[in-house]
């Protein structure tokens, strides 16, 4: 039986580890931390669970793909709920709610900008397209070959796809009240780049948010984390927890072992294990400059240096004492300059001067996760990648900044009744993730990091040293992380027979 080495236990790194079980091999995983999950981690505290990284559920088509993948299905896991609103906006002027029922939301845009409800079934009628296009024509490519983009359906409707026109461009074309920009352009965001900079191909985002909906999996985040690790188990996946890999051998331009450093500190000696194939599902920055010689490498650190990166983000995960009113699960801060933060972030990176920022109160919709008349706030502020000076005290600066507007927006005073608090930020991004620059979503899904212009899925000096994750194809995000574990297996069982 062959044998595979997944390096990470994130989502990208189980996806492909339980695609290569259910195909018959041998699959170890090496963590260095002591759960799986990666980015997707939970931890608990004075009774509250947080979840560490993604709060966004969207596209539930894709993890439905996924779990029918091994004769499953989400609902043998974990309970959905469609949050209604989707999501609350806080503008300068007020907050607005954004309803799930798309009948309400043409409405809502109506209100805003007369004519506006007609042109939103146009521009969601070629979102539509493009989603269907790009899930399931564009996304599942390796990116290894031109050749791979010579299909028919996609040459027919290559312009329907608008590659070439921007998110920027293609939002104006149908809306110019400041609000509904905003609130279209929004989701790009998770893209990590400026609207004028991220193709028009993910309007597509746009069918997803609101087509499609904002879900949450009761009990948290975390249960898609435990659901995959249960799958990968029963397929007879190994998991090594507190084994940090610290080198890969290289003979003859093959990877013929993984070395890991054990957690215990009675262990002494490191762990070798033999491989025929090895998967790298932690920071691909990471395994190339620090686990490869460099003779191994497939690029250099010129290379990454010139690669555009999506945001990395301060995070407060933040329990109160008290139960607030009126407020809603997913909540958008967008009363301050929405250009000035972004050029802050890509144009000319520096600590922004009054950010955007989000949260998540999971407890309004889920009461397993904090304790009773309790509220569980998850606060997150975009910022640039490699930045400088992530201290404790530039981390408390910005709380006080976020809380004072959050206080004014929602009238409710939360800064005296914190019970419990703990901030992330780049400098943990680095240490828990290895994570390059310290970001938190990946390389932004630019035109020219797109596809095949994207660090390559397959190392080009390593003959069977393969790549998951947010910095190859298909890019940042749960349901791409699924896929791109998916699309990685395919392609050494294509090679390794």
């Amino acid at each position: 039986m062959k044998k595979v080495i997944v390096i990470g236990s994130g989502f990208a790194g189980m996806s492909a580890a339980s695609f290569m079980a259910k195909a018959g091999w041998d699959v170890t995983v090496l963590e260095k931390h002591d759960t799986p999950g990666g980015r997707g981690r939970k931890f608990c505290a004075n009774g509250f669970t947080f979840d560490m990284g993604p709060s966004w559920y969207w596209m539930p088509d894709v993890f439905e793909r996924y779990f029918s993948c091994f004769d499953k299905k989400v609902s043998d896991y974990y309970e959905l709920k469609r949050l209604d609103p989707s999501y609350r906006i806080y503008y300068a002027d007020g907050p607005v709610d954004i309803p799930a029922n798309y009948d309400a939301l043409k409405k809502l845009f109506e209100s805003i900008e007369t004519g506006s409800g007609a042109k939103l079934d146009a521009f969601l009628k070629e979102a539509a397209y493009k989603y269907e296009v790009g899930i399931n024509k564009l996304v599942y490519k390796p990116g290894r070959s031109v050749t791979e983009f010579l299909d028919p359906a996609l040459a027919k409707g290559i312009l329907k796809l608008d590659v070439f026109t921007s998110m920027k461009k293609h939002v104006r074309k149908y809306f110019t009240h400041p609000k509904l920009v905003q609130l279209m352009e929004f989701p790009v965001l998770f893209l990590g780049a400026m609207p004028e900079n991220i193709p028009a191909l993910y309007s597509l985002m746009n069918y997803a948010d609101i087509k499609l909906g904002t879900w949450y999996p009761q009990g948290g985040m975390y249960h898609i984390a435990d659901a995959m690790y249960s799958i990968a188990k029963e397929l007879g996946v190994k998991f090594k927890f507190e084994h940090n890999v610290v080198g890969i051998t290289i003979k003859d331009g093959m990877a013929t072992e993984v070395v890991a450093d054990r957690g215990s500190p009675l262990i002494n000696s490191p762990l070798s294990i033999a491989a025929d194939v090895v998967i790298g599902a932690a920071d691909y920055h990471f395994i190339e400059s620090k686990l490869l010689p460099e003779s191994s490498r497939t690029y250099s650190e010129k290379y990454w240096d010139k690669r555009v990166m999506a945001p990395s983000c301060l995070l407060y995960y933040i329990g109160l004492n008290k139960k607030l009113e009126n407020i809603q699960h997913h909540s958008l801060f967008f009363d301050v300059d929405f250009d000035q933060h972004g050029k802050e972030i890509y144009n000319s990176p520096r600590w922004p001067t009054a950010p955007l920022f989000y949260v998540s109160a999971t407890s309004v919709t889920d009461n397993s996760i904090a304790p009773a008349g309790c509220e569980n706030l998850f606060f997150l502020v975009p910022v640039a990648t490699g930045l400088t000076g992530d201290t404790e005290e530039l981390r408390e600066q910005y709380f006080k900044k976020i809380v004072k507007r959050y206080e004014a927006s929602t009238g409710q005073v939360i800064s005296d009744s914190i019970l419990y608090k703990r901030s992330y930020a780049l400098a943990d991004f680095v240490e828990d993730y290895n994570a390059f620059k310290g970001n938190a979503y990946g390389l932004a899904n630019t035109l020219t990091q797109t596809a095949l212009l994207k660090p390559a899925i397959k190392s080009k000096k390593v003959k069977n040293l393969f790549y998951t994750g947010q910095l190859t194809v298909p890019g940042p995000g749960v349901p791409p992380s699924l896929i791109s574990g998916e699309v990685v297996a395919g392609e050494i069982l294509k090679e390794f027979r």
